[in-house]
This record gives C-alpha cells, structure tokens and sequence, in this order.
C-alpha cells in the first residue's frame, strides 16, 4: 500500500523525528542525564505531581522505585519508560 504525504504532513513528520533526536545528539557521547537517580523531591518535580502522589504509586508498587534504608530514589530512565506506557499519540488526518 502506497501513501502519499502532502509537504506539510512530510515536513511535521522531519520536524517530530529531529525532536526525538535531540537529546542523543546533544549528548555527543556523553552519560545520559537519564541515569540520573533521583529523591522523592526530584521525582515530584520531574513528573509534576504531589509528594503524596508519589507515596501512593510507590506504596502500590505503579511506579518503578529503589528503596535504600528507608529512603526512596527513582532513576530517571525508568521513569521515562513507565511514562511511555501512557502516551497516546496524535490521531493523523
């Protein structure tokens, strides 16, 4: 099945894929700011959400989580993943 794109379909589709491929060329190689560990505070920050959301999900076990001595800590990268399992993405016309 063949699909033809008019140019601005084709030039959204360029522009979407040079968003998704910023943060690895900004890397140049670099550790990822994605292994970065994170504490409860950063986590609320990161995912704009309550402190109580965040002792809800990781009482559930919703949300990826490390638990050191009684402190919470959170990976950045995993989270990342957890949230890709709530995109929806944009209807085509």
């Amino acid at each position: 099945m063949k699909v033809e794109l008019d140019i601005e379909d084709r030039q959204a589709i360029a522009l979407a894929v040079m968003e998704m491929l910023k943060p690895l060329i900004a890397g140049n190689g670099k550790q990822s700011s994605s292994d970065e560990l994170l504490d409860v505070q950063g986590a609320c920050s990161y995912l704009k959400v309550s402190k109580q959301w965040i002792y809800e999900r990781t009482h559930l076990n919703e949300i990826p989580f490390y638990k050191m001595e009684g402190h919470l800590r959170f990976k950045k990268s995993e989270l990342d993943k957890w949230l890709q399992r709530y995109h929806t993405p944009a209807a085509l016309r």
